[in-house]
């Protein structure tokens, strides 16, 4: 069985007087360049003019928006798929005008 001083001799000799200098830095290396000047150039991210994207937007543009952020997840999905169905018979349309474009011959050049 160990002696009681024997366990504190132990415990001392697991300690550490190592001095780390995190201010270098060969040290502390950036991990991602840049990501410090970014950072810094957001620290209040409270501002009271709008982002730039928000400045080319319309009130049209907006309300959508705000319409879309309301909707429930299934909401969501449903206008997600009329969207893509909507897409779909806009191509199915301009196929059949290429082709209609295409038997009238109003596509070709004309011949110099």
């Amino acid at each position: 069985m160990a002696s009681p001083n024997g366990g504190d001799d132990f415990e001392s000799s697991l300690l550490s007087f190592e001095n780390l200098d995190r201010a270098s830095p060969d040290l502390w290396p950036e991990q991602l360049p840049g990501v410090a000047e970014f950072a810094a150039s957001y620290k209040n991210p409270i501002t009271n003019s709008p982002p730039k994207w928000m400045a080319e937007l319309e009130s049209e543009d907006i309300e959508m928006l705000k319409e879309l952020g309301s909707l429930t997840t299934a909401n969501l999905m449903e206008k997600v798929k009329g969207l893509q169905n909507l897409a779909y018979q806009l191509g199915l349309e301009e196929s059949r005008e290429m082709t209609r474009g295409k038997f009238l011959n109003i596509l070709e050049r004309p011949k110099k």
